[in-house]
């Protein structure tokens, strides 16, 4: 116990609370309370230019819930790996899977210090299942494969989950090594889902807000074109929709059977043969 206080108390040691942070905004637009005054002041000045930001992190959330019923059900998947967690909200992907399936075995991945600390709060995995932490840099495909194997059994199908997690990675073609490292050490049945927001077509703000936050000293955000994004998925099979926006990516009806409005970020699954 003294181990892991002490282990915690480096975590907080590691929190920067002068700048703002995507998770503990993220979090802040979903309406948790797991951030600090900057990261509010920051997220407040991204809505005055992008007022669409809140519906687009619900749009997100709602994917991920989604896509984790899908695979956890119809799919049969029973393994996740869950790379750039953040910060816990509602339907994390163990509570979705394993309310489908309660034998899920669950690996989140992050680096970040303050969902590190808020690591306890993922722990809570069904009885049947298991559900394990992974302090990891997504740019280190090698050490999350390592650590994951210790809880996941990379002989069975996994699904991969980097939800809104590559855009942090500047460069489009480290992002596709990225994709492509981490689904060769996954077996024939496994599935990538993603998603991650998209340069807007018309002049919505989203521009605009993404490049003053880039600019605030933050972990930048890079917007990829739906195109881009459709890339990840070579040699995958697409599961319909395909890739499309967040809110067409299988949704609940609407009382008059139309597709909810689109947002400005694009997401798919795909099933690795």
């Amino acid at each position: 116990m003294a181990g892991d206080e002490s282990s915690e108390q480096d975590l907080w040691s590691r929190i920067d609370t002068s700048v703002p942070h995507s998770a503990r905004i993220w979090n802040y637009w979903l309406g948790g309370k797991d951030c600090y005054p900057v990261d509010r002041a920051a997220g407040d000045e991204y809505v005055k230019v992008f007022p669409g930001i809140g519906e687009l992190a619900r749009a997100s959330r709602g994917f991920l819930s989604r896509a984790v019923a899908y695979l956890a059900g119809e799919a049969g998947i029973r393994q996740f790996l869950d790379i750039g967690t953040g910060l816990p909200t509602a339907d994390n992907t163990h509570e979705v899977a394993q309310r489908v399936a309660p034998d899920s075995r669950i690996v989140y991945v992050d680096n970040d210090p303050l969902v590190l600390v808020h690591a306890r709060a993922l722990l809570v995995s069904t009885p049947d299942g298991v559900t394990d932490y992974l302090d990891a840099d997504l740019r280190d495909p090698d050490t999350i494969l390592a650590g994951a194997a210790r809880t996941l059994n990379f002989g069975q199908p996994v699904a991969l989950m980097l939800m809104g997690i590559l855009g942090h990675i500047v460069d489009d073609d480290e992002v596709l090594s990225i994709v492509k490292r981490l689904l060769d050490a996954l077996p024939s049945g496994s599935y990538l889902a993603t998603y991650d927001g998209t340069r807007p077509a018309g002049d919505t703000g989203f521009d605009a807000a993404q490049d003053d936050y880039n600019e605030t000293g933050a972990v930048p955000y890079i917007l990829r074109t739906p195109e881009q994004i459709v890339r990840r998925f070579d040699g995958l099979e697409l599961i319909e929709p395909g890739v499309v926006s967040h809110t067409h990516w299988r949704p609940e009806p609407t009382p008059d059977g139309s597709l909810p409005a689109p947002v400005d970020g694009y997401c798919g699954v795909g099933r690795k043969a």
